[in-house]
């Protein structure tokens, strides 16, 4: 069996959600990326303080790592997502091999954002707005699709695990949560002082 029983609605849906924020996140990016270019002396708009900024992000090897701007994977793999939640929304089926091959592209994406966390509280020293909102769509959206890549019978055709990753689904948005906190622990451990720097731009 090569998809769930039923259309994966919710799951379909987020696709949507998370491709519309990423995909701005990833254009807005690019914009600060050509600003940054034409006027290298002065400040992004999303330079908020020495801890939240673009600049440096952009301005680094890392904001270059496979010898373009990221923003341009972002805006290009976003696409999708996008596309398939509309098609599954719309009655669409798809082979296991369709499904194994856009786990593969979700895993990527997550790994990359692994990295680019990494290096951003340990190298850079840096959060940087538009990506803190790409990490906070992606974790997500890996969490989602390993369960539903379970639960569709891509990764397997044990009916009792396909039934067990259907039930955790509800599970993911606490996960990514504590995701996101293990995240901003870190950047207060390393001295970037997230959650200050968030109240004093709020308050």
């Amino acid at each position: 069996m090569s998809e769930q029983r039923t259309r994966p609605t919710v799951y379909a849906v987020w696709l949507i959600i998370a491709s519309i924020v990423g995909l701005t996140a990833a254009f807005a990016l690019t914009v600060e990326k050509f600003m940054l270019l034409e006027n290298p002396q002065d400040a992004l708009a999303c330079d908020i303080s020495p801890f939240i900024q673009c600049s440096k992000n952009l301005e680094s090897w890392q904001g270059e790592v496979f010898g373009f701007p990221n923003p341009i994977m972002g805006l290009m793999g976003w696409m999708a997502p996008l596309i398939l939640g509309v098609a599954i929304l719309a009655g669409a089926r798809f082979p296991r091999w369709f499904w194994a091959a856009f786990g593969a592209g979700v895993t990527f994406a997550f790994g990359l954002v692994c990295w680019l966390i990494w290096q951003s509280l340990y190298d850079l020293f840096v959060l940087c707005p538009w990506c803190m909102i790409t990490w906070a769509v992606t974790i997500p959206t890996f969490f989602a699709t390993m369960l539903h890549l379970t639960r569709n019978g891509t990764f397997t055709s044990n009916e009792m695990v396909r039934a067990r990753a259907d039930k955790l689904m509800v599970w993911v948005p606490l996960a990514s949560i504590l995701a996101y906190a293990v995240i901003i622990m870190l950047a207060q451990l390393q001295g970037l002082d997230f959650l200050g720097e968030m109240a004093r731009i709020i308050f």
